[in-house]
């Protein structure tokens, strides 16, 4: 598996240094391919969601696939300018010269993505990647099997596979990813792989991205209104993914008087 990731990332390197990546036409190529893609393969995408997670096909258009294609759409129409160098002032010191901060890709990134969101934790980081410039390896969650053989299928019928790779499977699959010399990481997920993947970058100080679980509570002050505070917090509880969202409430603060109130209504 190990010299199976070090081709991927040869092959990878090998066409980021010859510049396939950097030109503003191919990034917008790959990006109307996405947004191609995702609205011919909708239904396709819907039914893998579906398969891994049995969401709705109405949450699996509105909370993923819409915003897959709106962080395509938005990166289009932002890319012009986020290219564009950036004049700063100069030191009255280096006089009569100018400076600007040119944006420059950093090279090859690694996406590893979650399960809960399967199809659009995975696409918008690697939408950012290429709209930066950068080749791009995705490693979707093989907690979510579906979706991941579909990137697979769906990837390179429409994008440039010499620059974006899709690489399937489970913890050994990851770690030899991990066991190459990346220029950026995103990583999706809990702080027990997170620390895996940051032990992995440090070796070759790889900036990392991490996008990590964490609580999120609800504050109940005893002065609201009982029965809008309680749908509320029922919605963002199970309203949404049946509650496998980040943002989901999983404890509530109150006051002891408040409790034998809100309880019971909750319960309703």
């Amino acid at each position: 598996m190990a010299a199976s990731a070090a081709a991927v990332m040869e092959e990878l390197r090998g066409s980021f240094r010859e510049g396939r990546t950097r030109p503003a036409e191919w990034r917008t190529a790959q990006l109307r391919a996405l947004v191609r893609m995702i609205e011919e393969k909708e239904d396709d995408i819907s039914d893998a969601l579906h398969a891994d997670l049995a969401k709705p096909r109405m949450e699996a258009y509105l909370h993923e696939i819409s915003l897959a294609k709106g962080a395509c759409m938005f990166a289009l129409k932002g890319l012009k300018n986020w290219m564009k160098p950036d004049k700063v002032p100069s030191a009255i010191t280096t006089f009569p010269s100018t400076a600007q901060i040119v944006p420059e890709p950093l090279g090859v990134v690694l996406v590893i993505s979650a399960w809960n969101y399967p199809f659009l934790l995975s696409i918008e980081p690697v939408i950012g990647a290429i709209a930066a410039g950068n080749a791009v390896v995705l490693k979707p969650s093989e907690i979510a099997p579906a979706t991941s053989s579909l990137f697979a299928k769906l990837l390179p019928e429409y994008v440039d596979s010499s620059c974006i790779k899709v690489v399937e499977g489970g913890v050994t699959e990851t770690g030899a990813l991990l066991g190459q010399r990346w220029d950026k990481i995103f990583y999706t997920g809990n702080g027990n792989v997170a620390r895996v993947v940051l032990a992995a970058a440090a070796k070759h100080l790889t900036p990392v991205a991490l996008e990590l679980g964490g609580k999120c509570p609800v504050i109940v002050d005893s002065n609201v209104d009982l029965h809008v505070a309680a749908k509320r917090i029922a919605v963002g509880k199970w309203g949404c993914n049946n509650g496998q969202a980040c943002i989901a409430p999983d404890y509530i603060i109150t006051t002891k008087a408040f409790v034998t109130e809100l309880v019971p209504t909750l319960l309703l």
